[in-house]
């Protein structure tokens, strides 16, 4: 039935107007110099054998497609202030391609990198020698630890990138790239505590505050400047800042029989950092996949954006873009997609093709 071999997931456009791809664009096995023995400073770090999407880019200015081989994983894509993609997928590492190195050289190789996820567990502020994931806390060393981003963001506050990890019952993990991320960058793991479980996307406003989809029928947020302890040392290791997570219930209804709670199933969450939509900076919205529309919230409520027809609207993801910030809110707006794997089984049938959405916010029903 579906017989693509790039396996596309997720899209992002760079500042050139370009789109960069998570797809295949080989089989499983990386190439020499991602493995042990090649002389890449990340992979004398930590060599990879096998990944199932690496990187693609489209320039709609020539309709040519640019191929980059991976050594690590990816599946969602974000860049940061200086132009540097950061990659979720990577299983056991986070990966990045510096872009502007890209451009200049068209190597590869030289403008990619990873690193494991290390947990300062001695507590000292640097990264050392470590013990394994399966491999009990040593006070006077460093963790590894697994379990790999799904979503990826560079925080506007301070640099760092996060991440959510589907691990259950879910956590964020904010990492500290240093001056040479390969041998230098540092982990942090934080937990979702109950009432929530069950992360998936996320995004993170201007403030540094990660906001995230549970399947518990949450939006949360986490606030790492709530924490109240030690964030690095032998107890730092995810259960260490429950106070830093809140918790917000979606609307529509719920299970019977386990108290107050929301069915809705959100797959992703995406913060407004720039007031594209209208309801005002840093407004964390979500992917509304029962509720047949997005849901944004704002000042403590939750506001549905809801798509009457076709019946059956579902986004997977979804951005704001401004086209024009003299013309009000006519120049704003989202862009969602919808239709999913399989739009055929929407209200129109048989026939139904994906839709591309967009989402306005008009100041009063009439105006024009």
């Amino acid at each position: 039935m579906w017989t693509s071999k790039a396996n596309n997931h997720n899209g992002m456009f760079d500042r050139h107007g370009r789109v960069w791809f998570a797809a295949a664009v080989r089989g499983p096995g990386t190439p020499a110099f991602c493995r042990k023995g090649s002389d890449h400073p990340s992979a004398k770090v930590f060599p990879t054998e096998r990944n199932n999407r690496q990187l693609s880019m489209l320039d709609p200015k020539t309709t040519k497609y640019t191929f980059v081989d991976t050594c690590f994983g990816t599946h969602h894509l974000q860049f940061d202030a200086n132009d540097r993609l950061w990659t979720s997928g990577g299983g056991q590492v986070l990966g990045w391609l510096d872009m502007k190195i890209f451009d200049q050289t068209g190597d590869a190789a030289k403008a990619q990198g990873w690193t494991p996820f290390i947990l300062d567990t001695n507590g000292n502020g640097r990264r050392d020698v470590y013990v394994e994931p399966n491999q009990p806390v040593d006070p006077s060393k460093d963790k590894r630890i697994t379990g790999g981003f799904y979503a990826v963001m560079p925080s506007p506050a301070d640099g760092s990138i996060w991440g959510s990890v589907r691990v259950f019952p879910g956590a964020v993990m904010r990492v500290v790239p240093g001056p040479n991320p390969s041998e230098t960058a540092l982990a942090e793991i934080y937990n979702v505590p109950l009432p929530g479980f069950g992360i998936r996307g996320a995004d993170i406003d201007k403030q540094g505050v990660v906001w995230a989809s549970l399947a518990s029928g949450h939006l949360a947020s986490f606030d790492r400047r709530r924490c109240k302890g030690p964030l690095n040392g032998p107890k730092a290791t995810g259960d260490h800042c429950p106070e830093g997570w809140a918790f917000y219930p979606y609307p529509g209804p719920g299970f019977q029989g386990i108290g107050e709670n929301s069915a809705e199933s959100s797959y992703y969450s995406w913060v407004d950092q720039h007031n594209t939509f209208g309801l005002g900076e840093d407004v964390p919205m979500s992917t509304g996949n029962l509720n047949n529309g997005l849901i944004a919230f704002k000042d403590g409520k939750m506001i549905r954006l809801t798509v009457p027809y076709p019946m059956g609207f579902y986004a997977k993801g979804f951005d704001g873009r401004i086209d024009d910030p003299r013309a009000g809110w006519k120049g704003r707006g989202l862009w969602s997609s919808s239709g999913d794997r399989a739009p055929w089984l929407m209200e129109n049938g048989k026939g139904s093709k994906p839709l591309a959405v967009h989402f306005q916010l008009r100041p009063h029903p009439l105006a024009k």
